[in-house]
């Protein structure tokens, strides 16, 4: 008899529970075998938030646990809305479900290597490359109409203004250093003036990083080649996207940063101090920021004795 998938009522639990797939695969071979998609060998994945299992070559089953709904209805969402709307290739739905309380996707695989494998061993020329093209990519899918996810919540000035009041307790609560934090609240009354709050809100997703694209290589060089992971998506000013690039990837070199920019739409005279400083802000705003474990920049924190320093040194152009 088929196990059936358990409620719980936090996410910590969850990811107890989920560490031991022999707790849920049967479940999720179910699945897949319920919409007529068997698979003699089923891949798990230990990454990642939800229940992700690669169905053969083609295909990829997300289970989305109660407490991670939103997640669901994110990526469900954003997929339908960018389907056949943007140049890179993303998952497409092929079908969708609930088991238990606990909705489902069924996704087409997108291929490629994944951006984690091989980021770190680049050399810098196909660094720059990608990073101009996922610079493109972002632009790419903020011209798509957010359409339905417009009903997202939260919307982005309430979401702002959250993230602006729960700022200081968060990093002073992930250690950062008092010398940044003392310049905190001026960069904050800054934020408010710098960053758009009731401008025409675009496709944002989030999370631009290496975990969430795929790249290829054409005559001996690096390309992006897919998007995969649109759980967290929301509607709002358009560069909030540029923060998981420009924290993981950049690494304050010039020509990265650059590449990035430059492909994101902006010209070289564009780089000026306010958009540093609104990066910088939004940087600190981000949902998920904690910048001891995401600027990756080797001693970051004795190169720069301030907040002011430190734009300059993760944006330096």
């Amino acid at each position: 008899m088929t196990r059936s998938l358990p409620a719980f009522t936090d996410y910590e639990a969850f990811r107890t529970w989920r560490a031991d797939p022999s707790r849920w695969l049967p479940v999720a071979i179910d699945i897949a075998r319920s919409h007529g998609f068997a698979s003699t060998s089923p891949h798990v994945f230990t990454t990642g938030t939800n229940l992700v299992v690669g169905l053969g070559d083609d295909l990829i089953l997300k289970i989305f646990p109660p407490v991670l709904r939103a997640q669901f209805v994110s990526e469900r969402g954003s997929l339908a809305q960018l389907c056949g709307r943007v140049k890179i290739p993303i998952p497409e739905i092929i079908a969708e479900g609930e088991r238990d309380r606990w909705p489902y996707l069924i996704i087409t695989r997108v291929s490629g290597v994944l951006g984690a494998e091989l980021w770190p061993s680049l050399p810098e020329a196909d660094k720059e490359r990608v990073l101009a093209e996922i610079g493109e990519t972002i632009a790419d899918v903020q011209r798509v109409p957010p359409g339905p996810l417009l009903e997202i919540e939260p919307r982005w000035d309430v979401f702002m203004q959250s993230q602006m009041e729960g700022c200081r307790a968060r990093h002073e609560r992930l250690g950062l250093a008092r010398k940044f934090l003392d310049g905190l609240d001026d960069l904050l009354r800054d934020a408010a003036e710098l960053i758009p709050m009731h401008e025409p809100p675009v496709i944002l997703t989030g999370e631009y990083i290496p975990q969430n694209f795929m790249l290829t290589q054409r005559n001996g060089r690096w390309h992006l080649c897919g998007l995969i992971d649109f759980g967290d998506v929301l509607a709002g000013w358009r560069d909030y996207d540029l923060l998981g690039p420009g924290a993981f990837m950049a690494a304050g070199r010039p020509r990265r940063v650059l590449s990035l920019l430059e492909g994101f739409g902006y010209s070289r005279s564009d780089i000026d101090f306010a958009l540093k400083r609104r990066l910088m802000a939004l940087m600190l705003l981000h949902r998920a920021s904690d910048l001891n474990r995401h600027i990756c920049i080797d001693g970051w924190q004795a190169k720069a004795d301030d907040l002011l320093e430190l734009q300059e040194l993760i944006w330096a152009t």
